[in-house]
């Protein structure tokens, strides 16, 4: 099961029994079935709103961008300062509190997070809109203990709203968490002293906290996959580049525009290793840059090292996990040019399969090969202390991280025979 489904599906089910419970039981006379189902779609589609998840499929993105903190708000500023939580924008907030507000018999709704008002529905949004301070003593209460809390009245120490003309007197306050992190509120306020039912109030905190975890849960797993990618291109920077500026500086002498040549594709390489963004890059992208690293290598090892390519057009608009392909060919050419001292060929295929929506790469290359023990260590995931187990360690992690268990990864080797990496993974 993929990474956030449990959760999901914990959240969607819980939503449904609060919106049976409202509409058949509590509401008099029940609501008809097809307005009960309708008002629910609309309220799953809120609480999915902002995170990919196993209902949404992939991304339809073709260039996912690595998150951005948002720029600061006031008052973010000083200590207990909170940044707002993944999956809470300014449209989900917006939605849910207009969806909320026919379900939780009051009159008005707001959600906030522990500095100000983020969304509000109802009578009072006039002075009640978001960026305004949060006036109810009982909120702060709320905020600091995660105990829902109820108020009626008028008073200083209960509404507390300034304006002498809030046609809010009643409400029930509960909280919005991230794990054991209060972040927030959510307020369902009456215009007359009744307070709304606290239980409902507290129903659906609980349940648009769930989204909020969840999507905070996906948030730290892109930070994860950014974390590996980055490690994936620092370790690219030193691995080669003392080895192909000695062929370079080499060449200065005997063929200046050969070395000139090699030294604008050293550029090319690098450039686009480290100003890449995004997880994914179009296949045809990242072929180029293979092309371009074994430009270098064939510079270095020159006839020890022969390179075939068996590509079907067909995968050249599909992305692909950005600098997936080259680390998979780098190792190829270790395990075969670095350590024979005849002539090695490595084979890059790549083909798709329409029917199953998935691209096969396959990497082989007939050159030294792994003995057992290393085998069974990459096999396992274990990162090694030489560079090409790290590699492809780093590969697994960032294909678990991007794909769940909606992949595989399978090294085989026989020593003195050669390596051949196969990767399956779904299309996008």
């Amino acid at each position: 099961m993929m990474r956030g489904t449990g959760p999901l599906l914990a959240a969607v089910t819980g939503l449904w029994a609060v919106i049976v419970l409202v509409s058949q039981w509590l509401t008099e006379p029940p609501l008809s079935p097809v307005v009960t189902i309708l008002v629910g779609v609309l309220i799953t589609d809120v609480l999915i709103v902002g995170y990919g998840s196993t209902l949404r499929g992939p991304r339809q993105s073709r260039r996912p961008r690595r998150p951005r903190p948002r720029p600061p708000r006031p008052g973010d500023e000083g200590p207990g300062a909170q940044v707002r939580p993944e999956g809470l924008t300014d449209e989900v907030a917006d939605q849910a509190v207009a969806l909320l507000l026919p379900l939780l018999d009051g009159d008005a709704v707001s959600i906030t997070d522990r500095h100000r008002m983020l969304a509000f529905a109802g009578p009072g949004h006039d002075h009640h809109a978001r960026g305004s301070p949060l006036y109810t003593p009982t909120r702060d209460a709320v905020l600091r203990t995660g105990r829902t809390g109820v108020v009626w009245g008028r008073g200083e120490d209960l509404i507390g709203c300034p304006q002498p003309d809030c046609p809010l007197r009643s409400a029930a306050i509960a909280a919005l968490r991230v794990g054991d992190e209060v972040i927030g509120s959510v307020t369902v306020y009456r215009t007359t002293d009744d307070p709304p039912r606290a239980e409902l109030v507290e129903a659906a905190a609980g349940i648009l906290s769930l989204h909020l975890e969840v999507a905070e849960l996906e948030s730290r797993q892109r930070l994860a996959t950014d974390a590996e990618l980055d490690a994936l291109r620092a370790q690219i920077n030193p691995h080669f580049l003392f080895n192909t500026l000695n062929t370079i500086a080499s060449r200065i002498r005997t063929d200046p525009e050969d070395a000139r040549q090699l030294l604008v594709r050293l550029a090319d390489f690098f450039r686009y290793a480290i100003r890449q963004r995004g997880q994914f890059a179009g296949f045809s992208q990242e072929y180029a840059f293979v092309r371009t690293y074994v430009t270098l290598e064939q510079a270095r090892f020159g006839d020890r090292l022969n390179v075939e390519y068996d590509i079907d057009p067909a995968v050249l608009s599909v992305d692909v996990p950005v600098l997936m392909i080259q680390p998979l060919v780098e190792n190829a050419i270790k395990h075969g040019a670095s350590g024979n001292v005849g002539r090695t060929t490595v084979r890059l295929r790549a083909r798709v399969d329409p029917l199953a929506r998935m691209l096969d790469v396959t990497v082989r290359d007939d050159g030294v090969g792994m003995d057992e023990p290393t085998l069974v260590a990459v096999a396992a995931g274990e990162r090694l202390q030489e560079a090409s187990g790290v590699g492809l360690t780093n590969i697994r992690q960032r294909l678990a991280l991007l794909f769940g268990t909606h992949h595989e990864f399978d090294v085989r080797s026989t020593e003195g025979d050669g390596t051949t990496v196969h990767l399956r993974m779904p299309m996008r």
